[in-house]
């Protein structure tokens, strides 16, 4: 039986209900110094803020070594009332030191599979998916051996990978690489940030693969999000893969938090919801904040 492992536990699909497919509590990078989000009052708040405009659930694309803050996330999950996913994997090499990244040369689909299956450290948090990075219009060595791991790990358990596109660039090289070489379905693998790069032909091309095509990272003037995502997922839902959508906010740095004046994940509910039905109507809305992502993260665990 299917179920989406989230922090408390696995739960019914059908008990995620409305969700942000891809978002951020805590996160910190080299990449992002001074603007980390490592505030566990602030992400609460931000949770419940989620929760009052409408939201049930988040996916937390948070990935090994990056400040996933494991251990508080029940206790978050509990007090707001949100379910929360997090993540294994690993996102692009310039957001470790590299004497992290050669500690796990080796050893890392192990690595992804223990906290799939046994839990993030001494937490007893599971995962629920893996993450994984791209490059701008390519992919590295470094992405090259993530990817591998994650799809050696996804074959020990079943989780879905979610791909960290940059710029919105490669989704084609990566699912060449995870559903052509590496053998993963594409159901399995959720492509993010395709919003970021509004090409409708990549877009109808990537979701025939089956995989799931996440728009996520709205609000922000140095990326066309707002003003073209309307349009391409009205244009993906048309050409009838509408079943393939998933929607997310992406907050990535403290000042995006709603309770620190951004958008934040209220955002998401608030102006991207309403905006989308004017654009498709409620039903295919609902299937996108609803159906599609109890689909996308139910996983037959193994």
């Amino acid at each position: 039986m299917s179920s989406v492992r989230t922090v408390l536990g696995d739960v019914r699909p059908e008990d995620l209900g409305v969700c942000d497919a891809h978002d951020h509590l805590f996160l910190r990078s080299p990449q992002l110094p001074g603007r980390e989000l490592n505030d566990a009052a602030a992400a609460r708040a931000e949770s419940a803020a989620f929760r009052a405009a409408g939201g049930t659930a988040v996916v937390q694309w948070t990935p090994y070594g990056m400040g996933r803050r494991a251990a508080d996330l029940p206790l978050l999950s509990r007090a707001t009332g949100v379910h929360l996913v997090c993540a294994t994997g690993l996102h692009q090499a310039a957001h470790y030191a590299p004497e992290l990244l050669d500690g796990l040369r080796g050893r890392l689909a192990e690595v992804l599979v223990d906290e799939l299956t046994r839990g993030i450290g001494t937490s007893g948090v599971r995962a629920g998916l893996i993450k994984v990075a791209g490059g701008f219009h390519g992919l590295d060595a470094h992405a090259r051996w993530t990817m591998t791991a994650a799809a050696e790990a996804h074959r020990a358990t079943g989780a879905p990978i979610a791909v960290h596109l940059e710029l919105g660039t490669g989704a084609l090289d990566v699912l060449d690489l995870l559903c052509g070489e590496l053998g993963v379905p594409g159901d399995r693998v959720v492509l993010g940030h395709l919003n970021r790069s509004p090409d409708p032909a990549v877009h109808r091309e990537a979701a025939a693969s089956g995989c799931w095509l996440a728009f996520d990272g709205p609000s922000r003037a140095n990326h066309a999000t707002d003003w073209r995502m309307p349009e391409a997922v009205r244009a993906l839902a048309e050409a009838g893969f509408g079943d393939r959508l998933l929607l997310g906010g992406d907050t990535v740095v403290a000042g995006a938090r709603s309770v620190d004046g951004g958008p934040g994940m209220p955002y998401l509910l608030r102006r991207v919801r309403p905006r989308l039905v004017a654009e498709l109507g409620a039903e295919h809305v609902e299937r996108i904040l609803i159906h599609n992502p109890a689909r996308a993260f139910a996983v037959e665990w193994r």
